[in-house]
């Protein structure tokens, strides 16, 4: 039986589209825990293969816009003031979304229990800096915990920069 921390959860407010380059860090973190709780569900709802969900899903950007994606979809799907079909409509596309991210995975080249950054192709003229290496997964929630905190303080030392350079008296960003 699934934890229930894996349950999806209540919604509280409509259902919004998720930019996550702009969020907040609180933000960022609250959303992160939530769409983790629900990729949790899902792959147990619907016995999804790490094929289509691997475990490290959340350090791929490509995985995480396209469940993020999939998550508002059904939000709407599922909201109470939604057309009774709507749900038919989310499991049509989200047999199309289980396609693209069996793509995505093999493509990135994460796996059950071992992952890599997804490589990245250089232009002409640009140079190869990337280091491919892959890791053994030995615990997916210590790892995902690790990546929230990480991102976090990254967010929040960005927003601290920002702030930084705001006059107080009028207002203007200085460069």
């Amino acid at each position: 039986m699934p934890d229930p921390s894996f349950g999806p959860e209540e919604a509280t407010a409509p259902p919004r589209p998720i930019n996550w380059n702009l969020l907040t860090s609180h933000d960022l973190e609250h959303e992160l825990l939530a769409l983790n709780r629900w990729v949790n569900w899902l792959r147990v709802e619907y016995g999804l293969p790490a094929s289509e969900i691997p475990p490290l899903w959340h350090r791929h950007p490509e995985l995480l816009w396209e469940l993020s994606a999939l998550h508002l979809h059904w939000l709407s799907a599922y909201d109470a003031e939604q057309d009774g079909s709507a749900p038919f409509g989310w499991h049509r596309d989200f047999a199309d979304a289980r396609g693209r991210l069996r793509d995505w995975v093999a493509a990135s080249g994460t796996r059950r229990d071992r992952d890599r950054p997804t490589r990245q192709t250089p232009w002409p003229g640009e140079e190869n800096t990337q280091e491919v290496v892959e890791q053994v997964i030995h615990d997916r929630e210590a790892d995902f915990v690790d990546f929230v905190l990480d991102q976090v303080r990254a967010r929040e030392a960005a927003e601290d920069a920002f702030y930084a350079n705001i006059d107080l008296e009028s207002g203007e960003v200085r460069e």
